[in-house]
């Protein structure tokens, strides 16, 4: 039990920094490539900070803990819209300046209801996960196409700075890249290992697991990046991260677990936990996109997005205790 646990401390910490290597090398040669900053933000830097929960969830998939898969998945999407954006915009309010953020964030929504298709029969099938997979094809080519498209954003301002500031020779992010995904698949072995044995010892589902210490862990790189980012006044790129990140979430880890094993969904999944992630998902669409205007999440709905989240948490607590 002991070795379980720091197991999974030790593979989170790696995973946190082996997360933030490999997005920083790729977005790093991605620039040496002569991709534009707004494909870089919406793809590279979006869909690379899920690099962990792809991850994690894929070895579950393949050792045969398919609902540690789904819970890491759905969890990270409530821990990066409850927690993360929640407790950046109580320390700093986020203002939305991008268009193609506000496109993004009702297409995340979207994807968000249409996954609930591939639950409501009771497992997310093989054909469940090829649909899931061919919407995120669909979703990379519309990515690829507007991020080509010439003319600014702040999305793209945001991510010329943030690469600015980290500035690498092309050798050197190559070798970042490879390094941190290397680790990324060590560490991840690792926290499989040690969260299965936990939720044995415990008795405990690995949906449970997976919804609480490995979904809040793969997260923490979306958590140490938006904060960095906020510091700089880079508010477009902390939301950037999250619909990239939770996008990627829903369609690619999802769809990847379920190819190489069929997920059966409990019936909590249904009742508790994709109602909370649609939730926070509309809360996040209403509140970026704006009443009118610009979108901006106070310090009011960010102290809402983030009681949401510890309430959902203190709730998956409870239904352990409960089932004891």
């Amino acid at each position: 039990m002991l070795m379980a646990i720091i197991a999974v401390a030790l593979g989170l910490a790696v995973l946190v920094w082996s997360a933030d290597r490999f997005v920083d090398g790729a977005a790093a040669t991605s620039r040496h490539l002569g991709l534009p900053p707004l494909l870089i933000g919406m793809v590279i830097i979006g869909f690379g900070t899920s690099a962990p929960e792809l991850m994690v969830s894929g070895l579950s998939a393949w050792q045969g803990n398919p609902g540690l898969a789904l819970g890491n998945a759905y969890g990270s999407n409530i821990a990066n819209i409850g927690l993360i954006v929640g407790l950046v915009a109580l320390l700093s309010p986020l203002t939305m300046h991008s268009q193609v953020l506000r496109q993004e964030l009702p297409l995340l929504m979207l994807v968000t209801v249409a996954s609930l298709w591939c639950l409501q029969d009771g497992d997310v099938s093989r054909w469940d996960a090829v649909l899931l997979l061919a919407m995120l094809a669909a979703l990379l080519t519309y990515s690829v196409m507007r991020g080509r498209q010439k003319g600014s954003d702040a999305l793209a301002d945001n991510t010329t700075a943030n690469l600015d500031a980290q500035e690498m020779t092309l050798k050197r992010a190559i070798t970042w890249t490879l390094v941190g995904l290397v680790m990324l698949i060590a560490s991840s072995r690792l926290l499989v290992w040690g969260a299965v044995d936990i939720a044995s010892a415990f008795g405990v589902s690995d949906l449970i697991i997976g919804l609480t210490v490995v979904a809040i862990g793969t997260s923490l790189p979306e958590l140490a990046s938006s904060i960095s980012a906020v510091r700089k006044n880079e508010h477009d790129l902390v939301i950037g991260n999250v619909v990239g990140s939770n996008l990627f979430n829903t369609l690619a880890v999802v769809g990847l677990a379920g190819i190489i094993d069929p997920i059966n969904v409990d019936s909590a999944v249904l009742v508790r936990d994709w109602p909370v992630m649609a939730g926070l998902t509309l809360a996040l669409t209403v509140f970026g996109i704006g009443w009118k205007g610009q979108g901006r999440i106070n310090r009011l709905e960010a102290a809402l997005l983030l009681a949401t989240f510890i309430a959902y948490t203190a709730w998956l607590v409870m239904s352990v205790i409960g089932g004891r």
